[in-house]
């Protein structure tokens, strides 16, 4: 909806020929911020200037180690620096997928497991906390990797090393 308010405020201004090339320049992180998810402000660093949501990458992130509990509790700080160009996705799947894939992990018989676009991907361990077994790495799971270690969980799942969280069993090995 704010995208279509946008570009109508837009082909309004240039119809009046008071556009510039900042109007375009404006109007589009207003456009892409309306598809993200900021969440809420219930992180205890929310309302301080820096974005700790570590969905997001850029000038306007915090210089502290970020938290897989501050993941959607940091809306205004985020957004607010989206909107001023100073952040991006840190992958554009990133605003729902992690939810989408953690309630719907099994569809149609099939495990989703997601992509590669995960930090660690292709380094022969699964990353996916969806998982468990010998094939997951030792290394502590974070809700960003959900759905996004897809090579390393599927080899490991395929070969019997791992199975989905509260299944019970892991697939044939092959």
């Amino acid at each position: 909806m704010r995208r279509l308010i946008a570009a109508a405020l837009l082909a309004t201004l240039a119809a009046c020929g008071q556009t510039s090339t900042d109007d375009a320049a404006t109007a589009e992180p207003l456009a892409a911020a309306a598809t993200v998810d900021f969440g809420d402000d219930t992180s205890r660093w929310s309302n301080d200037n820096e974005c700790d949501d570590k969905r997001f990458i850029g000038s306007g992130m915090t210089a502290t180690p970020l938290l897989d509990e501050d993941i959607g509790h940091d809306a205004t700080d985020c957004r607010t620096a989206f909107q001023a160009g100073n952040l991006t996705m840190r992958n554009a799947a990133a605003a729902s997928a992690p939810q989408a894939l953690a309630a719907a992990p099994v569809a149609g018989g099939a495990v989703n497991f997601g992509d590669d676009n995960g930090d660690w991907s292709n380094d022969n361990e699964c990353d996916d906390k969806r998982f468990t077994g010998p094939g997951m790495t030792s290394t502590v799971l974070l809700d960003a990797d959900v759905g996004h270690d897809a090579t390393d969980c599927r080899t490991a799942y395929e070969a019997g090393r791992l199975q989905l969280v509260g299944s019970g069993a892991a697939a044939p090995a092959k």
